[in-house]
């Protein structure tokens, strides 16, 4: 309440209307499922095209698991795939990961010093994939830099350029071979004045741009370079660009404006932002010897016989003369993923999560799908539990999050009893379930391939929303990546689907490839469409986030009142959108907020109880005619 103490005008701000709800996305999706790379235990980044995704979690190539006979399609690559070409336009993905025995999956890459064994040898720099994996087997390039000559006259007075300490030099004599030296910097007695000089780190003395008999450093005749790293990563696709970083310091001390910014801290195992966790391909691992960057170019010049410090020592030397490249060998993309992955796990040592559990954080998905968790090779009956597993994790995580529908795939190679019997065991307001797989032509292989439903079907969801209404039921929609269905279903086969809640493709001559239900995994009748537990999802979400502002008011009528308007407001302009059942708005909705929704209990224990009654539209399942004969001085 304000104050007025002194004599004067206040002028102050107030509202005279009620607050306004704005209506929640719902086409935002989350998918979860194995891919060729990418991070398994980050909090997952919003994704808007299959560029995006390809630059994170990789291409579509087949994944190789261990325990498996033959290669497996890349499910998500072709969920995620026709997601966005079926409408969809913003997309969470998680990848799973299930290690092989006596493997983490990921690529790695010794380079010894002296020599010496490597994987016992203390001095080992490691080079060693970011993410599980076969994708991780990437080519790495480094290249050593030489800067511009450092060394020069002033005012007749020996100068240095841009060096700082920590930085590793190349020093060159006429005469002489060159030699490595770190920069190091020390008060100067004569000139007053911190200055930088060069050690070797052995017992010599320094080399330092005060003038002395002889000289240490002579310009015009003497060369000082400041050496640096590139790093390149070449990806397994020839066909993809190399990521490239350049200007990194050896040493691993340096630092730059008090950050440190050297080779090993860019590529640490802890990168400072999400961002880079996603996008740095490799970690980089300094042994205990190798404590400074004059070891690091010591570790670099043994892997290449002495090759790079022979280039260094020529002025007309190439990047490729002092380029070493490095294979990364020994990725895996593990064995195929069970439940426990799908499910996930929360670290209570640390924020990372995985699986479902980090979508659980992510307020803005409403639609859930794990493209390829019902595949089933060969007709590998070993695999059926873990199915039914999958099924029901995405079913329990969205009767979790209240807010989202889980779309779910039937088996691979079905028959329509055998796709009776897997609905039957389901029931759920919060699930749809889909039959059969869909045929498309695979970019990867170039041959037609089937592919679970569950990607097509979460990118017409979301077409369907953006060019209609999420109270529009998602179905009678093309299937734009079709070229045919894994069965193809005649009316007298989807008389017996139908009333199941399963959801079926058809194909319709002259119409094309379509999807032609729309009814949620639920024996409630009262629930038996996807728009209408969708479209209830948007109410809920919506003023569930709009009146947030009401919590901890004074609770009387004022608030009521305020309460009783916004929900009316919104309820108001979803009618006059042709979302509500009714021709005025009376009959369309209803909103309760008083004495009569609440008790003195409820009063005394804080508790607002506002009563809302929607009259929602079903879709028009079975379109009817009735015709019949009359004659024309018949009265009907």
């Amino acid at each position: 309440m304000p104050e007025y103490l002194a004599p004067g005008v206040y002028v102050e701000e107030t509202s005279y209307r009620s607050k306004s709800i704005e209506g929640v996305s719902t086409t935002t999706t989350g998918m979860v499922g194995p891919a060729r790379y990418g991070p398994d235990d980050l909090v997952p980044d919003l994704i808007t095209s299959l560029g995006e995704f390809e630059r994170t979690y990789g291409d579509g190539k087949a994944l190789a698991f261990g325990n498996t006979a033959k290669p497996v399609a890349n499910f998500l690559w072709q969920g995620v795939r026709s997601f966005f070409e079926e409408g969809g336009k913003r997309l969470y993905v998680v990848r799973v990961f299930r290690a092989s025995a006596g493997s983490d999956g990921r690529a790695h890459a010794y380079l010894p010093t002296n020599n010496q064994s490597q994987k016992n040898d203390p001095g080992t720099l490691t080079l060693e994939a970011r993410f599980p994996g076969a994708a991780g087997k990437m080519r790495v390039r480094l290249t050593v830099a030489l800067g511009q000559n450092v060394l020069g006259m002033n005012e007749g007075q020996t100068t240095l350029g841009a060096v700082q300490a920590g930085d590793i030099v190349w020093v060159s004599k006429p005469g002489a071979a060159g030699k490595a030296y770190r920069a190091e910097s020390y008060f100067d007695q004569t000139r007053a004045a911190d200055m930088v000089r060069f050690s070797d780190l052995t017992s010599a003395p320094p080399l330092t741009i005060n003038p002395g008999s002889p000289p240490d450093l002579v310009p015009g005749t003497d060369r000082v370079q400041v050496v640096t790293l590139t790093v390149s990563a070449f990806s397994d696709d020839p066909a993809a660009l190399p990521q490239v970083w350049s200007d990194l310091p050896l040493d691993p001390d340096h630092e730059r404006f008090r950050v440190r910014d050297s080779f090993s801290e860019r590529f640490g195992v802890r990168p400072p932002t999400l961002a880079l966790a996603r996008s740095l391909p490799i970690i980089v691992k300094l042994g205990s010897n190798l404590t400074d960057g004059l070891d690091v170019l010591d570790v670099l010049d043994t892997y290449s016989a002495g090759r790079l410090s022979a280039a260094l020592d020529r002025t007309a030397s190439t990047d490729a003369d002092r380029s070493i490249d490095i294979l990364l060998d020994g990725g895996d993309d593990g064995d195929r993923p069970t439940s426990n992955e799908y499910r996930g796990k929360a670290d209570p040592g640390s924020t990372t999560k995985t699986g479902l559990k980090a979508l659980e954080d992510i307020d803005d998905i409403s639609i859930i799908a794990a493209p390829g968790s019902t595949y089933l090779p060969d007709s590998n009956d070993a695999y059926k539990s873990e199915v039914a597993a999958n099924i029901n994790l995405l079913i329990n995580h969205a009767q979790q999050m209240r807010y989202r529908i889980a779309v779910l795939d039937s088996t691979n190679d079905q028959s329509i009893q055998e796709v009776r019997a897997q609905r039957a065991k389901i029931d759920s307001t919060y699930a749809a379930f889909y039959y059969p797989w869909v045929r498309v032509m695979d970019p990867i292989t170039g041959k037609e391939a089937d592919m679970p439903p569950s990607g097509f079907v979460t990118g017409i969801y979301a077409r369907n929303d953006i060019e209609r209404a999420v109270y529009k039921a998602p179905a009678n929609e093309v299937v734009g990546g079709a070229i045919g269905f894994e069965q193809l279903l005649n009316k007298a086969q989807q008389d017996v689907l139908n009333p199941e809640g399963i959801n079926c493709f058809r194909f319709f001559e002259g119409r094309g490839f379509r999807l032609w239900g729309a009814r949620t995994a639920s024996s409630d009748p009262e629930w038996k469409y996807v728009n209408l537990r969708r479209y209830f999802i948007y109410l809920e979400h919506s003023i569930d986030k709009g009146t947030q502002w009401a919590v901890f008011e004074p609770n009387g009528e004022r608030l009521w009142a305020n309460v009783r308007r916004t929900v009316e407001d919104f309820l108001f302009n979803e009618w006059s959108m042709g979302a509500l059942l009714g021709d005025k708005p009376e009959k369309a909705y209803f909103v309760k907020c008083d004495r009569t929704t609440m008790t003195q209990n409820d009063l005394d224990n804080g508790r607002l109880v506002c009563q809302v009654g929607v009259a929602a539209l079903r879709p028009a399942e079975y379109v009817i005619f009735r015709i019949g004969q009359w004659t024309a001085d018949r009265k009907v």
